[in-house]
């Protein structure tokens, strides 16, 4: 078994946690290497990333165009993407104990100057943000039918396994992972009468801003770049699907249970 490892924080490497793995995976018969210079060997059959969930879509971008089955580690805050604990993931892995899931992704389709240092993919959501203090205008349609114009701080458009991350704080809805759907959520808006619109998965998207500054801020996941507000995007599935790992099979209500805390009142409690 040919395993790679990618840690983002310095701060985590040389751990003696992980070191730990790592030597448990090697004495168990695998070819471990450091992924660090975002290159995977041909034949790689996992690709194991220590941290939090920032560390995980760091990883996404490198495992997903590779087609490597990504597992996270968590040793970061939320743990909702990476959320395996780290005791049990040698032996685990070793024993050949986990399941792949795909998830979707989100392709962005740039039309205008280049953006220096792309990727066009994204796991969670692609976001729009005002780069001064004036609104940013978002001009946005679906399938070719045009939506009002979003006058917000800025608009985002989540995947369904994206649902609990940017536009959970957006205020938009949670979605089931694998419901192959997206959501269309404004940030922060200046209209009364605008909500988070849910549309299939298969739907294409475009989206042009306005604003005074004549630039936006574009973001990817956790990816930025300063675009200009004429650029038209084109938001649609990516061809190809992130193969998340997990140790044992994921449970995504145990999951928002967990992590957000999902119906806590003291009338549950006996």
């Amino acid at each position: 078994m040919r395993i790679a490892y990618f840690i983002k924080k310095n701060i985590l490497k040389g751990d003696a946690r992980i070191e730990e793995v790592l030597k448990t995976l090697s004495g168990g018969g695998a070819e471990v290497y450091d992924a660090a210079f975002g290159a995977l060997r041909k034949g790689t059959d996992l690709l194991l990333c220590f941290g939090g969930d920032g560390t995980f879509l760091s990883a996404a971008g490198m495992a997903a165009v590779a087609g490597v089955p990504v597992l996270g580690i968590n040793l970061g805050r939320m743990g909702f993407l990476a959320a395996n604990p780290l005791a049990e993931v040698a032996q685990a892995v070793l024993d050949g104990l986990w399941t792949v899931e795909d998830l979707d992704l989100i392709q962005v389709d740039c039309e205008g100057p280049g953006i220096p240092g792309f990727r066009p993919y994204a796991v969670n959501e692609i976001s729009l943000h005002r780069d001064t203090a004036e609104m940013l205008g978002v001009d946005v349609s679906v399938d070719g039918n045009p939506l009002p114009t979003y006058w917000a701080d800025g608009l985002l458009v989540s995947t369904d396994a994206g649902s609990t991350a940017y536009n959970l704080s957006a205020g938009g809805p949670i979605c089931i992972p694998g419901a192959g759907v997206r959501v269309i959520s404004p940030v922060a808006p200046h209209n009364l009468n605008l909500r988070p619109l849910v549309v299939p998965g298969t739907s294409v998207i475009t989206l042009c801003g306005k604003s005074r500054s004549g630039r936006m801020l574009l973001s990817l996941d956790n990816r930025s770049h300063l675009i200009p507000c004429s650029t038209r995007l084109t938001v649609s599935k990516a061809p190809f699907a992130l193969k998340r790992a997990c140790i044992g099979k994921s449970n995504f209500i145990d999951a928002l249970k967990s992590r957000f805390f999902w119906g806590q009142d003291v009338r549950n409690n006996g």
